[in-house]
């Protein structure tokens, strides 16, 4: 899994315990309550597409979320808190790394801004990070998210 371009959602079934762990890291974040909840699945099921591999995946965090269970709460929360926090200057995932680096191109005050944002959203969602998903726009246009906390 060392290349840049990933397997072909058919050939998932056939690949090691720890390859596909490493290709959820890919996709996600590295976690290993993910892995507990959803290697078995890439190898107990052929998907045709990324698309359909994430939605499954979507329906376990789903049953999870609609669970009783006080470990399935858990498990939930270590998932979704696997994404780093907005600015965060150490990452574990390249893709992770990209979206930070072009986050951290900004002057000092959006550091500041990502920083205060991230304690905003802890504070009033517990267990959860602020992630927003810019499609072009600036750092700085994203800050309007504090008003809606």
């Amino acid at each position: 899994m060392a290349t840049a371009q990933l397997p072909a959602p058919t050939n998932l079934t056939s690949l090691p315990t720890a390859e596909r762990a490493a290709l959820l890291d890919r996709l996600f974040e590295p976690c290993a309550p993910l892995h507990t909840l959803s290697v078995s699945l890439l190898q107990e099921r052929t998907f045709e597409s990324y698309d359909e591999l994430i939605s499954s995946i979507r329906l376990q965090l789903m049953t999870l979320a609609n669970s009783d269970s006080t470990k399935d709460t858990e498990a939930l929360r270590s998932i979704l808190a696997a994404h780093p926090r907005l600015g965060q200057s150490k990452v574990e995932s390249t893709q992770s790394q990209s979206e930070q680096a072009q986050l951290n191109t900004g002057d000092e005050s959006s550091g500041q801004s990502l920083t205060e944002l991230n304690h905003l959203y802890e504070r009033t969602f517990p267990g959860l990070r602020y992630v927003c998903v810019p499609s072009g726009g600036t750092f700085m246009l994203k800050t309007n998210d504090a008003a809606c906390l």
